[in-house]
């Protein structure tokens, strides 16, 4: 499944479940702490599926796919008959409003654990940080073609994955990276990457260009290292086969593929002559639109090269410990992009919203199974990092209002409820906009 439809799925497969998981949450400790709930949706608007339960909960999936909400019995939102009046939520003490609050973003975080866990248990695949084509600052600190990044600031790394956030953080702070690397012979250097010199603005989307840093795939050999299912490639081309041409221009690495495929006319079927144990093969294949790496639609075969897989894969106890680790990895990294942001050293440019986590999700669902509940993971920890940030309409605004309530000893009044409502929601507002314009922006230019 390919192109918007394919996007579409993923991103309703995906965000569906996390919703689900922190809803779930709220529902359950509000259960477990004397609350009727009146609703239980997933999504927004119009109800395509609802059902009401013989305790009196309705549950239901709605048409907006963009988040979800329980409902609790609550006397400040309508009439409370006496007898249920002990069951309101805002009858309850507030420390158990405050678990009940919290409850949402901690199902995320263990939601989170419980797929990277699954992820490393399954095996979780990433290309190997060999070094390809270097220029500017990376040429000038010393990396060379094929040297293969072995550790960042002290830290190992397997996979590009794992390298590409620190990288970018050091360079929002203009800071010189350590990287420890080992080249073709296997000897090992340290090197100093330094981002420091980097012109006060650079594209922050694009880190590695910044850089001059190129991921080793664009100087490999054009040999097929995989096919997609359902694309063009499939069911013709193989693993293995080197292809020597495309409607008649040589094909001598890798990066030649895409530039002559995207510079096809749609629809127009493409002369591939390739080399298959030995013997030429001639092949006519008409390309099809599909999300390059950085989120753009383009045409496409459908193929990946053959590049150096790390493959990170435990039994179940280290499996665990591996997740609990990228899990606190990925915290800190969200974080501190998160505080770069708010002081203006990050560029907005880098919030991304529905559409490239649509993007994104149909792009790990093509490397298989294991990328894409760990690109889930890392998402549901980001929708628990950002719910308990303290604004209102977000769980984090709640719970700083209950915080303030438990120090203070009485409730925050209703006209600062009903200012920060708004105040919230303008704030939300105007972040997903901003998300969705970004988003536009990579994917028509």
């Amino acid at each position: 499944m390919s192109g918007f439809l394919g996007a579409t799925f993923w991103f309703i497969v995906t965000l569906g479940v996390l919703v689900t998981i922190h809803e779930f949450g709220h529902f359950w400790v509000a259960r477990r702490c004397g609350v009727r709930v009146l609703k239980f949706s997933v999504g927004f608007g119009r109800p395509l599926w609802s059902r009401v339960a013989r305790d009196g909960t309705r549950y239901q999936i709605a048409m907006i796919p963009l988040g979800g909400y329980v409902q609790f019995l609550d006397e400040r939102e309508g009439e409370v008959a006496p007898a249920e009046r002990e069951r309101a939520f805002n009858r309850k003490p507030v420390s158990r409003r405050i678990a009940i609050v919290l409850a949402g973003p901690m199902a995320n975080l263990a939601l989170c654990l419980a797929l990277f866990w699954a992820a490393f248990l399954v095996g979780l695949p990433g290309t190997v940080p060999m070094v390809g084509k270097v220029q500017g600052l990376a040429e000038a600190s010393g990396l060379r073609p094929g040297d293969r990044i072995v550790a960042v600031d002290g830290a190992a790394v397997e996979t590009w994955d794992q390298l590409i956030t620190p990288l970018a953080l050091a360079a929002i702070d203009h800071r010189a990276l350590a990287l420890q690397v080992e080249d073709a012979a296997g000897r090992r250097s340290d090197k100093q990457l330094r981002l420091d010199r980097l012109p006060a603005e650079f594209d922050q989307a694009n880190p590695l260009a910044a850089a001059g840093l190129g991921i080793g795939v664009g100087e490999l050999e054009a040999v097929v290292g995989d096919v997609r299912a359902g694309m063009p490639a499939d069911g013709q081309l193989l693993p293995g086969d080197r292809i020597v041409s495309l409607q008649g221009r040589a094909v001598s690495r890798w990066t030649d593929i895409p530039a002559i495929v995207g510079s096809a006319t749609p629809g127009q079927a493409l002369e591939v002559v390739l080399l298959r144990d030995g013997r030429e093969v001639r092949l006519a294949l008409t390309p099809r639109p599909g999300l390059s790496p950085t989120g753009k639609q383009v045409l496409q075969l459908g193929v990946t090269p053959a590049v150096a897989v790390a493959l990170r894969k435990f039994g179940p106890t280290q499996a665990l410990g591996a997740a609990w680790r990228e899990t606190r990895k990925q915290t800190r990294e969200t974080l501190a992009f998160l505080g770069r942001l708010l002081t203006g050293k990050a560029s907005s440019k880098n919030l991304s919203g529905a559409i490239g986590i649509a993007q994104v999700a149909q792009a790990e669902a093509n490397l298989g199974f294991a990328r894409l509940i760990a690109f889930m993971a890392s998402l549901s920890l980001m929708l628990c990092i950002m719910n308990l940030l303290p604004i209102p309409v977000l769980d984090g605004g709640h719970l700083l209002y209950y915080l303030i309530e438990l120090v203070s000893g009485r409730p925050v009044g209703d006209r600062v409820l009903i200012a920060g409502q708004y105040a919230g929601l303008l704030v939300l507002a105007g972040l997903i906009g901003l998300a969705f314009y970004n988003d536009l922006v990579r994917t028509i230019f």
